[in-house]
């Protein structure tokens, strides 16, 4: 049962009562009028339709994007033989964005009515509603009755993917490279392409002789660089992955450059294999190929979160020969800034590198440190400048230990990363180391 201001109005105005016939006795015209007050919220919530006679049902995209505007479709189905007037609470998340005011409904017997739930996401993961709540007014609107409805809901939201935007840029590039027009020469790491007339300049050691005996004209083989290489991207879901950077972590900054890689290399036609690590597997994506890659990658990546612990390195790089034992391209989004910190991740850094793989180590800076360490004209601000600078500093010799290593540091803003992976992963492509 639940009470409404009507009522309240309803009980305050028994001083008009008390007043006026009160006289010598104004306790028993108090207890009069609030008997009949009684009386009337009992009526009340006697006559409200009862709310556990309404069945619910539910219908919700099972995935969304993270920012993007959804719904939920919440069909209300009245089981009972009154008709029910009231309001209803969808009870989602917070984060779920649904709006705060209560759905009107209006339930006849033995009929159903849809109702509509706009929602807007704020956080990745699965997003929960385990509940309506319904409130049954009575004919005065006094009183009436309320119950908790069970019905589960979820959806999924997905990374949001705003480093897409950079996708066609870099396919142009990569058809450029090795998709309309192959190599004409021979290098490491390149594969026959096809057989065409040979032309003054060309090498001739890519002379094809079976083909040009077999043919009226010289005939020259083309080259383009390998297909078909593994490409191992780990991502670092420790403690230093919690870290914000501009309006978001770094670990959102690392999901969007592992998305724009792992797109550019399936279009390139390698083996994209992912991992989520700490001390734990939190995600895995391996044996996906095709169009296919890309959907599990958000679907798996989606409910990751950082977790408040330091990353075990040589469990993350076994996990890394799992997937693929010979990788040609191992990739490793983390942040690696402080010297002490890192001397885990620098130990187990070259062993990865002599093994022939090619190492590409991306982390998402704060841009705000370097116009800190610009800031003059207070106490305060040289204070912060110069522990901007001392941050800056150590971040570079922790670069230049990485690359030291035998590995490749790539160190930008969250937006400036992903399309930096990418035109790393093209200049490997394009120097045939890969």
């Amino acid at each position: 049962m639940y009470l409404t201001g009507r009522f309240a109005v309803l009980v305050g105005c028994g001083i008009v009562p008390v007043v006026l016939l009160g006289g010598s006795a104004p306790w028993a015209v108090l207890a009069m009028w609030l008997v009949v007050c009684a009386a009337v919220l009992v009526a009340d919530v006697a006559a409200a339709a009862d709310p556990r006679a309404l069945r619910v049902l539910r219908e919700a995209p099972a995935r969304v994007r993270l920012g993007e505007p959804a719904s939920a479709l919440v069909r209300l189905v009245n089981t009972g033989q009154r008709r029910l007037r009231g309001r209803a609470r969808d009870a989602w998340q917070p984060t779920a964005g649904a709006p705060a005011e209560r759905l009107a409904i209006d339930v006849p017997p033995g009929e159903s009515r849809a109702y509509r739930v706009p929602l807007l996401p704020r956080r990745r993961g699965e997003l929960r509603s385990a509940f309506v709540a319904v409130r049954s007014a009575g004919p005065l609107g006094m009183a009436g009755r309320q119950a908790v409805i069970a019905a589960p809901g979820a959806i999924r939201v997905l990374p949001p993917f705003h480093s897409r935007r950079h996708l066609a840029s870099r396919v142009a590039r990569l058809r450029e490279l090795d998709g309309n027009t192959s190599i004409q020469v021979r290098g490491q790491g390149t594969e026959f392409d096809s057989l065409r007339e040979y032309v003054r300049g060309d090498d001739v050691r890519s002379i094809d002789w079976r083909a040009t005996a077999r043919a009226s004209t010289t005939m020259l083989r083309t080259w383009r660089p390998e297909r078909d290489r593994h490409v191992v991207i780990v991502i670092d879901t420790g403690r230093t992955s919690a870290a914000r950077v501009g309006d978001s972590t770094r670990l959102e900054a690392a999901f969007e450059a592992a998305l724009l890689l792992s797109a550019l290399a399936q279009r390139a036609g390698d083996h994209v294999h992912l991992v989520a690590f700490d001390r734990v597997v939190r995600a895995r994506v391996t044996g996906v190929e095709g169009p296919a890659l890309l959907p599990a990658l958000v679907d798996a990546l989606a409910p990751v979160d950082a977790q408040l612990i330091d990353t075990d390195w040589d469990a993350a790089l076994a996990q890394a020969r799992r997937l693929a034992p010979h990788p040609s391209l191992l990739v490793l989004l983390t942040a690696q800034e402080s010297v002490d910190a890192s001397r885990a991740f620098l130990g187990v850094l070259p062993s990865a590198a002599r093994r022939g793989t090619v190492v590409l180590v991306g982390a998402a800076t704060d841009t705000t440190l370097e116009s800190a360490a610009r800031e003059r004209g207070s106490a305060d601000a040289v204070y912060r400048a110069a522990g901007a600078e001392a941050g800056l500093s150590a971040a570079r010799r922790v670069a230049r230990a990485i690359e030291r290593a035998g590995a490749d540091a790539i160190s930008a803003s969250p937006d400036d990363l992903p399309p930096l992976v990418a035109d790393r992963y093209l200049a490997l492509k394009r120097a045939g180391r890969l």
